[in-house]
């Protein structure tokens, strides 16, 4: 498989595809209160703030995921998703590698992320790429279905 990962516009059709599938695949499993991931603006990921990337494989579009800055040394995950038909092949590892380069081009030092209880492929990802569980912030928490992670890089 020819993977290849670079940026793209949030507002981008493809990108727009993914998302959709994202969310669908989240509306299954959480309620609407239990999901943040709408609340990511395309201004949060201008130069400088953030990025969105888009993963192709074998120039197909398969996946995408985005950091944004939250402060000087540290950058959220947000809007990670892979295509069902290439999970388990190494792409949402690529996906992070190319994030953790980008935050370091940022200047961000430290990653943080929300998942949820009921993505357990996301959680062992998160563990496998040397994230460790950290306790939820923000509008995460109190949240019983969040689980939040952190990186140092």
């Amino acid at each position: 498989m020819d993977l290849v990962i670079v940026p793209a516009a949030f507002d981008s059709p493809d990108a727009q595809r993914l998302i959709a599938a994202l969310d669908e695949h989240l509306a299954s499993r959480y309620r609407d209160e239990e999901r943040f991931g709408p609340n990511l603006k395309p201004a949060q990921l201008a130069a400088g703030l953030g990025t969105f990337v888009i993963a192709r494989a074998d120039g197909r579009v398969v996946g995408c995921g985005a950091i944004r800055k939250l402060d000087e040394i540290t950058a959220e995950v947000k809007r990670m998703y892979v295509d069902p038909e290439v999970r388990g092949r190494g792409v949402g590892m690529r996906i992070l590698e190319t994030l953790e380069a980008a935050g370091l081009e940022m200047g961000v030092r430290r990653l943080v992320l929300e998942t949820g209880i009921y993505q357990a492929e996301a959680i062992a990802l998160y563990r496998k790429a040397g994230f460790r569980p950290v306790a939820c912030w923000g509008e995460y928490a109190g949240v019983l279905t969040s689980v939040c992670f952190e990186k140092s890089i």
